[in-house]
């Protein structure tokens, strides 16, 4: 399966779970993600164009990354059309390939802290600001869509270390894997398709 990252923010971060990301050959299966739109106040693109997140308002398809708290680098991909700023943040892989370069580059020997965190990962992966609007479709980036599994299992809540829009269940996460950042809370339920409608000009989210 293709992802379509011209398609919004809720539902690039739900398809992506089970997808897989690979960095020189490097990565693993997708377990969690967070979805962020400019119409929401916890996202980078919620103020307007910038020179820091400009990538964000560009084509989709491409990877955008910023410094968390000026020490981790965070991996996001862009979705949405062209001049809506929109991402996805890629939260947690579940290693695959090149596991021990990971050990080398993380300096840790347990394989579920390898990725289990935005910057767990991109240390991992030794993603840093000059993969900054590169596309994901081309080298040093692979993404492989995971396919319609019957048995994969998508669980969403809310957000993990934001002060705004902490209510909204943006987070996507593989039911039952040891690779998440935190485990989810209590409330967490099935994560329902999400559905892309036009309403007018503009595209409206629902959930069936």
């Amino acid at each position: 399966m293709r992802i379509d990252f011209s398609a919004s923010s809720l539902e690039v971060a739900r398809a992506l779970i089970g997808a897989s990301v690979f960095v020189d050959g490097v990565g693993g299966t997708i377990v969690e993600t967070e979805a962020y739109d400019q119409d929401d106040p916890a996202s980078h693109s919620y103020a307007g164009h910038t020179a820091r997140n400009a990538v964000m308002f560009g084509a989709p398809g491409r990877a955008y990354i910023y410094r968390s708290y000026g020490i981790h680098w965070c991996l996001n991909f862009v979705c949405a059309p062209a001049g809506h700023g929109a991402g996805v943040l890629i939260r947690a892989l579940a290693p695959t390939a090149g596991i021990e370069l990971m050990r080398e580059r993380r300096s840790v020997d347990s394989e579920r802290l390898l990725c289990s965190g935005p910057g767990r990962l991109c240390q991992a992966l030794a993603v840093t600001h000059a993969h900054n609007g590169l596309r994901l479709d081309r080298p040093p980036f692979r993404v492989v869509g995971g396919g319609e599994d019957p048995e994969r299992v998508v669980h969403a809540g809310v957000r993990i270390g934001i002060s705004k829009s902490v209510e909204l269940p943006w987070r996507f996460v593989l039911a039952g894997s040891p690779f998440l950042s935190k485990p989810m809370r209590a409330d967490a339920a099935p994560a329902a398709p999400v559905v892309a409608k036009r309403t007018g000009a503009k595209r409206a989210i629902v959930r069936r």
